[in-house]
This record gives structure tokens, C-alpha cells and sequence, in this order.
């Protein structure tokens, strides 16, 4: 009797167990604001117990599903002693489980005396969203202060060095000091600064962890390979093709981040047969690594310096006070500005951080001297402490709880890794850390965190698509650094890497989230003390074959996996046992070597993303078609079975190969109503006007690639209004037809349209377009944009146009132009009215004639403004 009270009653108490939590939150939360180490030991324990109730409000959820999920066939009936028997002891182990970890708070409130608020309080320590004065948040680098002298030095060294051999220049300082933004602001002023046609310019990130075969193929990327094979290249491959690239241009290359002295025998290997003059900056806080290249290279140093007290204050106000009615109120804080800007002693990126934070606050004196006061404190009680860490610890700690989380894991990628964003955020998904909104999607919640902590000068946007989404992101070194102490300190994750000293003890039972770069450790997790381990995030950074053996134990011993990232890992197979981790909801295999899925997959019952994009993979197993909650599969031109048309959480479904499909196929993709993204290729010429059909029932469509070669696709007369992004590639008789409708349109890229009309008359009129590609797609020979038209585009692309012989750019037109690419384009001249295009800042040629490029070099206005 005692036994079916404590099972009937499992549902309630798991609600009260999920109330408990978010009141956990709040409490450590409030510990975190006060940042001393009193309080950050009253609730360690406290973390423990919410990571706790995560893990048993998931085991429930699990156990209901497995229960909703049961055949009702003759088999199930058969065996249905034995699944309720299962079932009933996982209950009961709730159960026991939440009795334990209510007894184990209450002790917890016993001995530190915390007060654990009431859920009312819920969410007062988030600033909301509203107040974020965004104005006060954005300042251009070239915004910086104090940085002009730094600036004209290395702008006179790389105008004034002209010698054949390869230099350096080195900016020297520690971390904080604007190496980095004084080097970028450097690179994106090249073309100002050299009038020089066969120069190019290339910034790298090189990090404290970087390896030679990473350098090279990143090198090769910014060089402009794209090439997939890249990845498998060995060492010789890789230093040839980088040294092809440079024997045809000169290159002024940026090495950002250099941590390690011997980072000059790698460059060594790489410029040791270049011929033209080759120019190197590089960014590092230690002078041995300016030292040691001193024996190969002229290097010139550069040390950078704090900011004057005036400067630092500059910059503190044009971070805290960029509206008027803010610099009217300004002398009211000019003490207390004074006093906050002195604690960070010249450092920018501590001001910046300060700035940021304070922007976001009332402007009063009395909020300013609250949100401070832990400054004060920590200098009074350690005057030895490093400001900044204070500075940073303390935009950490202002952080709403849930923000908290998405921003420690940044600490899990390796420093100076640029994330893509989507990356980012639908491992946030997965990991819990996003909230539902019932008037916007998970995706556009994590999106919007995103935003908040790039606002809040924490994360750096490092590039934009061209609907103005951050594409790319990264954190400062100096940050990373932090991250990294704050998530050993508080058990957030572990690292498995070369360094033992980094390899930190812990109860391997606790361990949430592991990383591996280096899996010379690894013996320690396959040990059997750790069979039941909590491990809910495996990500792996690494150029070599990870461990065979620790690859087999994961669906065994990691049960509780919820991220599993193996991007870019040198992974051939698959354990197929894979099935056995029901609680995965994130599964990247993205450039790996895999040829198949194992047919468990379908267990995954819990799936949200699927990355294999990169892989050699031909075809999908049709369990794949079991995944419901699945909402973005990602596979590169792979094929899928039918009766995915269940799969009606998908969001994103791209690239597929649709060679083998029947009508009953492209009928089926109507069911997916809510693809925001959508990639079809090789599609049969008999079924477009049927995929056509379908597509127009998805009215969320943003993106859609949807390639029939040698068919006319001129059936899709329209697609849904949303749509923002369109690769068309098929035969079109005309654009004027249908083109007009889709206003939304901010990128466009045709292929094999064999348009007879010039398109820019109907393109012209969408007021959007920010990207235009035509590739194969018109084989007339003319060109014309007209007089004061394409008003917001910024990339022209223009591609195997084997007939286009002029290209005429009126007065006004292309007002907001960046880049031009020209690629294979045997007739062509130069382009008319190019001295209109005032934003430009690149032009690039590839398998063009040599007469072409003879006239380009000769022409002043491609010297002057911008970068060939």
C-alpha cells in the first residue's frame, strides 16, 4: 500500500521538485552577485542539488515517454507484466530520489543559513530585455580611444618596409590592453593604407592550442580554398598549398593570439621558399615570442601601454553615455565615473566590460555604488588583485541566471574559436538552457540570448549574414581564461588534454560535460568507476583518430548524453549501439568520414539536430523517419527514404538528394509545415510543378536551395512571401514573371538559367537584395545597372557568363557595394562606371583572361579603393 502511494504520488512531487529548482536558481544566483567566497561555498552544494533534480525531472520525463511509446500489438501484450514491472521501479526510483534530494536542501539550509525565495521572486534579477539601451552598447573599433599613436607606428612600418625578405612587427602587451583591436582596425584599413594591387591581406587566429595541420588549413581557407579535402591533407600537402598561394600574391598576414615561442619554426616550414616580400603582424602577450622570431626575421616590436586616466575616462563615457539625454546628466557621475575608472587601471577591455554593464543599469548613484560595491570589496581585502579579473568576474555575476550557463559554454570550445552561431545555440537547446516563449520559437529565444550577451560586450559578433544575424562569435582571450577557472572552479566541465596539470582532479561521478583535445588521458574515463556517469555533453576537438576503445563505451557508460559534437574529428564509424543514449538531442558528425548511420539511430527518440554535412554519407537509414522531435537534419546531398513526411518538428532540412524520388516523395514534404530551411537538389524535371505545389504550403520558408538541372522551373511561379534567401538552379524562360513578388528577398543566387534578357530590370525592383550570384544563369552580353538602382546591395557575384562582354554601372547604382567577385568570364571588360562604386573594398578575379587583368591593374580607381 505504502509503495502505491509513493508511485501515485511521483507526478506532484516531481512539479514540486521543479518549483524547488527555480528557487535554487535564484538563490545561487544572488550568491554569485555578492562574489565572495563566504557565499560561494554556502552554495556549492546547492548547485550539486539543482544539477540533481535536472537529471530526475529528465528520468521521469524518459519514463513516460518509453511508456507512451509502447506497441499495443500482441508482442507488447505479451510482455506486459515485465514493461509495467520495469516501470514501476523506475518510478519508485524517483521517488526515493526526490525524498533524498529534499532531505539533502534541507540540510544544506540547516547548515549555511541560506533563505531560498519563494517562486514569486522568480526572474527579478533579469534585467529585461527592454531596458538594454542598445545605442549605449555599440562602439565601432574604430571608435577606440588612445589608440592613435600605436596606429600610425604600424601604419609607418608596414607603408615604410620595403625590403624583399619576410618582416615582422609584434605588439607586445597583456591581456586586455587592445592588441587584438588594434590590429584589426589596422587590417580593415589595409587598402587605405597600401596602394598596392598585388597585395592581400589575411587575418588568423592562431590561440594557445593551435597545431600546425589546424594553421595551414585555416590559412588555406582565408587564401580562399574551400576545398573539403582539406581536411584530410597531410602535413607536406598542406605547406605546398599554402606556399602556391603566396608565391602569386604578396601577403600581409595577421597572426593574432601567438602564445608560444616556437610559433617561428611553424612560420619557417611555411615562408621558407616564398620569393615576393611578405609582410606579418602578430599579436602576443609574451616578448619571448618577439624574441625568438628575431632569429629568422627583422621584427619590429611594439609594446602597448595602459590608456591615460583622460582616455580611460573617453572611453567609459561613450560606452555608458551615447544619447543626449544621457550626456546631459553625465557631470552628475563624473566622481563616481572616476572612481570605477581608476579600478581598471588603463586596461580598455575592463572599461568596455564596466561600460557595458553599467549601460544596462539605471542612471542613478545609488545603483552605480550597488552594482560596484564588490569592486571595492575585493581591492580593500587583496590589494594584489588583478582588476580586470575583478571587472569581468563582475559583469559575469550582473548576468541573469539563465544567460549564465550559455555564457560559461563558450568556455567549452578552444581559445580563439570562432563558433557559428547556430552551432551555439541549438546546443544551448539541448542542454535546457533556452525557455520557452510561447510567441517565439526556441531558436529565436536563443538567438536573442545571443544577442543580449554580445550586447553586454561579453561575446564578440566576428561576422554577419547578410540579413544582419550574427553569423560567426568568439570571446576575448582574457575572458576564455576566466570561463575556464569559473567552470573548474564550480564543476561545470572538464577538459582532457596533453597538459596533465590541466588534467584536474574530480569525482568523476560529477563530471556534466566533457571536452578532449588530446586524448592521451583518456584511459581515465574508460575506467569502471565511472559506469554511471552523468556526462551529459561529450564535445571533441581533435586532428587525429580519437581512442577506439573510448569510442565503444560511450553508448554503455555515457547514458545521460544529451550533446555529442564530433565536428571536424577524423571519425570512420559509428558504434552501433549508438541507440542506447535515448536522452541525445544534439549530433554532429559534420566533416567526418563516416559512410553510414547504424539503423539504432532510430531510438533517438529525443533527436533535435543532426549534423552530418561533409560526410560521404549516400543515404539515411529510414529509421531516421522515427525521430518526431527532430527539427534540424543537415546531410550533404545524401538521400532520404520516404515517410518523413512524420517528421513535422523539422525546421531546417538541407542538402538532399532527390535523384531516386517519386511524386509521392515531393508530396510528402507538404507535411512539413514548419521548414524554415529547405535544400533540394537533382530534383526530377516531371515532379517540379508537384514540389511546388508543396513548397508553397510552408509558409515559414526563409530559406530555400532548390537545384533541377536541365529542367525549366518556371512552373514555381511563386514561394512563400517569408522567404529570404533563394538558390534557384533550372532553366528559366523569364524573372519578370514572378521575381517582383518576392520583395523579402535579401540573397539570390541563379544557376544554369540561360537567361536571353537581362535580369537586372527585374531585379532592380527588389528593395532588399542585399546578395546577387548569377552563375551560368544569362547568356546575353550586356549588363546593365541602371542609374540609382540595387540601393542596399553589398555582394555581387558573377560566375561561367561565357558571352557577357560589358557590364555598365550607372550614376548612383550599387550605392552600397562591398565585393565584387568575377570568375570565368572569357569576353569580358572592364566594367564601366566602376569609379561610381564608392563602399568598395573588394575585387576579386579567378580563371579570367590575362588581358583582363592587365587592364584592371592599370586602372587608378582599383589602387585607390579597393582590395585586389
Amino acid at each position: 500500500m505504502e509503495v502505491g502511494k509513493l508511485l501515485r504520488s511521483v507526478p506532484k512531487e516531481v512539479g514540486e521538485i521543479n518549483e524547488e529548482l527555480e528557487n535554487i536558481q535564484v538563490s545561487i544566483n544572488a550568491a554569485d552577485k555578492m562574489n565572495t567566497k563566504d557565499e560561494q561555498g554556502k552554495v556549492k552544494h546547492l548547485r550539486e542539488a539543482a544539477l540533481r533534480i535536472e537529471e530526475v525531472i529528465e528520468d521521469y520525463i524518459i519514463t513516460q515517454q518509453q511508456h507512451l511509446a509502447r506497441d499495443p500489438g500482441c508482442e507488447a501484450i505479451l510482455h506486459a507484466t515485465t514493461n509495467f514491472i520495469k516501470t514501476m521501479i523506475l518510478r519508485l526510483q524517483i521517488s526515493h530520489d526526490i525524498q533524498d534530494i529534499k532531505s539533502n536542501i534541507r540540510q544544506i539550509k540547516e547548515r549555511s543559513g541560506l533563505q531560498i525565495p519563494s517562486s514569486f521572486e522568480i526572474g527579478s534579477s533579469s534585467v529585461p530585455q527592454h531596458t538594454l539601451e542598445k545605442n549605449a552598447l555599440y562602439i565601432n573599433e574604430v571608435d577606440v580611444v588612445g589608440f592613435k599613436d600605436p596606429k600610425n607606428i604600424l601604419i609607418g612600418w608596414l607603408k615604410e618596409n620595403q625590403e624583399e625578405k619576410c618582416s615582422v612587427f609584434a605588439v607586445v602587451g597583456m591581456g586586455g590592453l587592445g592588441k587584438t583591436t588594434l590590429a584589426r582596425t589596422i587590417y580593415e584599413k589595409m587598402e587605405d593604407i597600401l596602394h598596392d594591387s598585388d597585395h592581400c591581406r589575411v587575418w588568423i587566429t592562431v590561440s594557445q592550442a593551435y597545431t600546425i595541420k589546424g594553421l595551414l588549413r585555416t590559412m588555406l581557407a582565408n587564401f580562399g580554398n574551400k576545398q573539403e579535402e582539406d581536411i584530410q591533407m597531410n602535413l607536406e600537402l598542406l605547406i605546398n598549398g599554402v606556399q602556391s598561394y603566396m608565391q602569386e600574391k604578396r601577403y600581409v598576414i595577421f597572426f593574432d593570439d601567438v602564445w608560444n615561442k616556437h610559433f617561428g619554426d611553424d612560420i619557417r616550414q611555411i615562408m621558407l621558399d616564398i620569393k615576393k616580400r611578405t609582410r606579418i603582424v602578430i599579436t602576443t602577450r609574451d616578448n619571448d615570442v618577439a624574441d625568438f622570431l628575431k632569429k629568422d626575421y627583422d621584427v619590429h616590436t611594439h609594446e602597448m601601454k595602459p590608456l591615460s586616466p583622460k582616455d580611460s575616462l573617453e572611453l567609459f563615457n561613450k560606452k555608458v553615455f551615447r544619447k543626449k539625454s544621457d550626456a546631459l546628466r553625465q557631470s552628475r557621475f563624473e566622481v563616481i565615473s572616476s572612481e570605477i575608472v581608476e579600478k581598471c587601471h588603463g586596461l580598455p577591455l575592463a572599461i568596455v566590460a564596466i561600460g557595458s554593464l553599467l549601460a544596462c543599469q539605471p542612471k542613478t548613484l545609488c545603483a552605480w555604488q550597488r552594482l560596484c560595491e564588490p569592486l571595492n570589496y575585493e581591492q580593500d581585502k587583496n590589494l594584489t588583485s588583478t582588476s580586470i579579473t575583478n571587472i569581468l568576474g563582475l559583469s559575469y555575476d550582473a548576468l541573469p541566471y539563465h544567460l549564465k550557463s550559455c555564457f560559461l559554454y563558450f568556455g567549452i570550445y578552444p581559445k580563439g574559436y570562432k563558433i557559428k552561431s547556430n552551432r551555439l545555440t541549438r546546443q544551448w537547446i539541448a542542454e535546457g538552457f533556452v525557455k520557452s516563449d510561447s510567441h517565439k520559437t526556441l531558436e529565436e529565444v536563443a538567438d536573442q540570448y545571443l544577442k543580449e550577451l554580445i550586447d553586454r560586450s561579453l561575446v564578440q559578433a566576428s561576422s554577419y549574414n547578410v540579413c544582419g544575424k550574427t553569423k560567426k562569435c568568439c570571446i576575448h582571450e582574457v575572458l576564455h581564461d576566466m570561463i575556464r577557472t569559473k567552470i573548474k572552479d564550480i564543476g561545470y566541465g572538464h577538459f582532457v588534454c596533453d597538459d596533465r596539470n590541466d588534467h584536474h582532479p574530480m569525482n568523476s561521478n560529477k563530471i556534466r560535460r566533457l571536452q578532449i583535445e588530446n586524448d592521451s588521458n583518456i584511459d581515465y574515463f574508460k575506467d569502471a568507476s565511472i559506469e554511471r556517469s552523468l556526462v551529459r555533453t561529450l564535445h571533441v576537438f581533435k586532428e587525429d583518430q580519437l581512442n577506439e576503445d573510448f569510442l565503444k563505451i560511450i553508448p554503455t557508460k555515457y547514458l545521460r548524453l544529451k550533446v555529442i559534437d564530433f565536428q571536424d574529428s577524423p571519425l570512420n564509424s559509428i558504434p552501433e549501439n549508438l541507440g542506447y543514449l535515448i536522452r541525445l538531442r544534439y549530433l554532429s558528425f559534420r566533416n567526418a568520414s563516416i559512410e553510414n548511420l547504424p539503423e539504432s539511430i532510430g531510438n533517438l527518440q529525443n533527436l533535435e539536430t543532426l549534423d552530418i554535412m561533409g560526410t560521404v554519407l549516400e543515404s539515411l537509414p529510414i529509421e531516421i523517419n522515427k525521430l518526431q522531435k527532430l527539427r534540424h537534419l543537415h546531410i550533404h546531398r545524401s538521400r532520404i527514404m520516404g515517410g518523413f513526411g512524420g517528421l513535422e518538428s523539422l525546421q531546417t532540412l538541407s542538402h538532399v538528394k532527390t535523384d531516386k524520388w517519386i511524386e509521392a516523395e515531393f508530396k510528402e514534404l507538404e507535411k512539413l509545415r514548419q521548414l524554415r530551411s529547405l535544400g533540394l537538389t537533382e530534383v526530377n524535371p516531371q515532379y517540379v510543378s508537384t514540389l511546388c505545389c508543396s513548397i508553397n504550403k510552408m509558409q515559414h520558408l526563409k530559406k530555400l536551395i532548390f537545384i533541377a538541372p536541365e529542367s525549366v522551373v518556371q512552373d514555381c511561379s511563386s514561394f512563400p512571401e517569408k522567404l529570404q534567401k533563394l538558390r534557384l538552379g533550372g532553366k528559366l524562360e523569364s524573372l519578370q514573371m514572378w521575381i517582383t513578388k518576392h520583395t523579402n528577398l535579401v540573397k539570390l543566387y541563379l544557376v544554369d538559367s540561360y537567361l536571353n534578357e537581362d535580369p537586372m530590370e527585374s531585379l532592380m525592383q527588389l528593395p532588399n537584395l542585399a546578395s546577387l550570384g548569377l552563375e551560368n544563369a544569362y547568356v546575353g552580353n550586356t549588363l546593365d545597372f541602371k542609374s540609382d538602382s540595387f540601393k542596399n546591395l553589398r555582394k555581387l557575384l558573377l560566375k561561367s557568363l561565357v558571352n557577357l562582354e560589358s557590364i555598365n554601372i550607372g550614376e548612383r547604382a550599387l550605392p552600397t557595394l562591398k565585393k565584387i567577385e568575377l570568375y570565368d568570364i572569357p569576353k569580358l571588360k572592364v566594367p564601366s562606371g566602376m569609379n561610381n562604386l564608392g563602399k568598395l573594398k573588394v575585387f576579386s578575379i579567378d580563371s579570367m583572361q590575362v588581358d583582363f587583368k592587365k587592364s584592371i591593374q592599370e586602372n587608378q580607381w582599383i589602387l585607390k579603393d579597393s582590395n585586389y
